[in-house]
């Protein structure tokens, strides 16, 4: 687990996995049922995690943080997929994914939102 404070999580659609970002600058995936971690912390930001979503079909996380920049991860490897998307003044505070997956949002303090 993690001692750092939790930031963000959240369900997958299905209920079987949890996804949740902290301020040891990690994202981490738990399982739903059991309360364990699955795999190793994701790691990538250069600060705290401020927000976590699954895609709608599980395969895919997104992660925004204080570090500016929202990373897409690989749900089953963890690796991260590509490079980390800029655009952002200051801390990304909100990421979500469109319901059909194919395009992510984000929020930010820099009083902009991101598609």
């Amino acid at each position: 687990g993690t001692t750092a404070a939790l930031t963000s999580v959240v369900y997958s659609n299905d209920g079987t996995r949890i996804v949740s970002g902290s301020s040891d600058k990690t994202v981490r995936i738990w399982d739903a049922t059991t309360g364990t971690q699955i795999g190793d912390p994701l790691h990538g930001h250069d600060h705290s995690v401020q927000s976590v979503a699954f895609s709608p079909d599980g395969t895919r996380i997104v992660s925004g943080s204080y570090d500016r920049t929202v990373r897409i991860w690989d749900a089953t490897t963890g690796t991260q997929i590509g490079d980390p998307l800029h655009g952002h003044d200051d801390s990304v505070q909100s990421v979500a994914f469109s319901l059909d997956g194919t395009r992510i949002v984000s929020g930010s303090i820099d009083d902009r939102v991101r598609i």
